[in-house]
């Protein structure tokens, strides 16, 4: 396994699976933001006394920069934005952290967007597969359920476990949950999954159907939990190695410290790596000559397992997945004035195919999925 990358390596490879799998650069709403208006406001207020980990610290200065941009997102036009600290044009940061966030959607879809994404991102750079592990510790009502029945565990338990466990779980019980599983005395830990509320568990399910039929390998990890009060339903991470490389979890409780006004969904995923290199050079801009469109659940999920093909074959594409409405998704790839539409319905996504429209003329052209790529670069 690698213990340091190439900060210019690990920028590249962050715009390559971004464009393919839907993000956006937070410096582009940045680049766009400057010149214009915004107050530059500090930490809200409601975060203090709010116990922050430090995931949780890179995700409150992100959430930060976004309101400060005026990059605010909105159930009808959720945001797929990636960030990172390696900053081209300035000194290489040590440790090298990468951001893949969903704002605004609360579709167990996004969760399962990020998560490729990230598979993707730590293959290519460890040239290793990542293992996936999956677990949701549900909403508020789940969370003080769950620690009820560890409240119980540890009481039962207090004669045979460490005087530290039972010392620890006075004091922050999920703090004691995360010392046995780190000392190897959870085989009968209870698990969060089986304390759901019935919201949560209807969210859970729609994860694991996504993901089963997306083919996306996971593993169930009960013993996977968050101690920060700021996190809900699913979290996840991404070993390299037995080594954890990747974190990952909704986080809908710390979104409204920033966006009170509406309540909206954010899940996210933070890579952090040992990194160096000098001054890193700005990554160059592609340009996308196809942006595939997409409505329906079929044609979705079908979206997401294609995106690691065209990616592997270089097919200079792009695609907005996590964002639902067709119309929405149209008005992204004019912006983007991509020459070609992909277009796929159920019908297409049914019938494995996909429609090919070229956006000068109009001319439009049924395309078999067995060589969509190979027509598509013929194309080019």
């Amino acid at each position: 396994m690698r213990d340091v990358i190439p900060a210019e390596e690990l920028l590249q490879e962050a715009h390559i699976v971004g464009q393919y799998y839907g993000f956006t650069p937070l410096s582009v709403f940045a680049e766009k933001s400057r010149g214009t208006a915004h107050k530059n406001k500090g930490y809200p207020e409601t975060l203090a006394g709010v116990t922050l980990d430090p995931i949780a610290e890179t995700v409150v200065s992100f959430l930060k920069q976004c309101r400060n941009i005026g990059c605010v997102p909105s159930p009808r036009q959720p945001l797929f934005l990636w960030h990172t600290n390696i900053t081209p044009g300035r000194p290489v940061q040590k440790k090298a952290i990468i951001q893949f966030h969903a704002l605004g959607t609360d579709r167990a879809l996004t969760d399962v967007i990020i998560i490729r994404a990230l598979i993707a991102l730590t293959r290519d750079l460890f040239h290793e597969e990542p293992v996936v592990r999956i677990n949701s510790m549900g909403d508020k009502e789940t969370r003080a359920r769950y620690a009820r029945e560890l409240g119980n565990f540890f009481k039962k338990r207090a004669e045979t476990l460490p005087e530290e466990y039972a010392t620890c779980a006075k004091r922050d019980i999920l703090e004691a949950a995360e010392l046995a599983i780190a000392h190897e005395y959870a085989d009968d830990l209870p698990a969060p999954t089986e304390h759901l509320s019935d919201a949560s568990r209807r969210r859970f399910e729609d994860l694991l159907e996504y993901l089963e039929t997306t083919e996306t390998p996971y593993e169930l990890a009960h013993t996977l939990i968050n101690r920060g009060t700021v996190w809900n339903d699913t979290c996840f991470e991404l070993l390299i190695g037995g080594r954890r490389v990747v974190w990952g979890s909704r986080y809908n409780d710390l979104m409204r410290h920033f966006f009170p006004s509406t309540p909206l969904s954010a899940t996210c995923a933070v890579f952090q790596t040992a990194s160096e290199g000098k001054i890193v050079k700005k990554a160059p801009s592609t340009r996308l000559r196809f942006s595939f469109v997409h409505i329906g659940g079929e044609a979705k999920r079908l979206s997401i397992r294609l995106a690691e093909e065209f990616r592997k074959a270089h097919v200079p594409l792009t695609q907005n997945i996590g964002v639902e409405s067709l119309t929405e998704q149209i008005l992204l790839a004019e912006r983007r004035n991509s020459p070609y539409l992909l277009i796929m319905g159920r019908k297409e996504a049914l019938e494995g195919s996909a429609i090919l429209r070229n956006r000068q003329t109009q001319e439009e052209t049924i395309l078999p999925l067995v060589s969509l790529i190979e027509r598509l670069k013929a194309v080019v």
